[in-house]
């Protein structure tokens, strides 16, 4: 058995929203505390693939900043682009084959780094074997929910919960294997 693990790695208003009605999601500065960072350095440490969606792709782009996981080998899942750049590879073939592909070389764990489809996809599938949440202290209201509905009821096991100063709380849950 390969122990990569799928992880994801996100944070999500108190009411289950990743971002607004609008995709903003300027309400994660709420916890900003530098040089606090939730953790979030040694998560990447243990990671060296990413898999993402291609809106959150695209909203990473419109930072203007440097790809942020430009050292990690990144799939990029698209139904419209295709080939690669400098920074990700983009898939359009069966999410099963690609993490098999993934799994079958030895490496450090796999980090889903979103959005809500990439995450929906993976859950249809049981394939996310760890989740690590934020919960920002804000009720949106609206948005683009992190959760969909239509997928298999999936047992966690919560393993720990940590908070912060600032309000965010972080829970930490492994699937349970049926």
């Amino acid at each position: 058995m390969n122990d990569r693990k799928i992880i994801l790695y996100i944070a999500t208003s108190l009411d289950g929203y990743i971002a607004d009605g609008n995709g903003n999601i300027s309400f994660l500065s709420l916890v900003e505390n530098p040089p606090e960072d939730y953790g979030y350095k040694e998560f990447v440490d243990s990671i060296d693939t990413v898999i993402m969606g291609r809106k959150t792709y695209d909203k990473i782009l419109s930072f203007g900043i440097e790809f942020p996981h430009k050292n990690k080998k990144c799939f990029v899942i698209s139904k419209s682009k295709t080939g690669s750049n400098q920074n990700v590879d983009f898939y359009n073939g069966n999410l099963n084959e690609l993490i098999e592909r993934i799994r079958k070389n030895p490496g450090k764990n796999i980090y889903c780094d979103g959005g809500a489809e990439m995450v929906h996809e993976l859950m249809k599938v049981q394939l996310i074997d760890q989740y690590i949440i934020s919960i920002i202290p804000i009720l949106l209201g609206n948005g683009t929910h992190l959760f969909k509905s239509g997928f298999m009821q999936q047992e966690l096991n919560l393993n720990k919960t940590l908070s912060y100063p600032s309000g965010l709380v972080q829970l930490w849950s492994d699937r349970i294997l049926n």
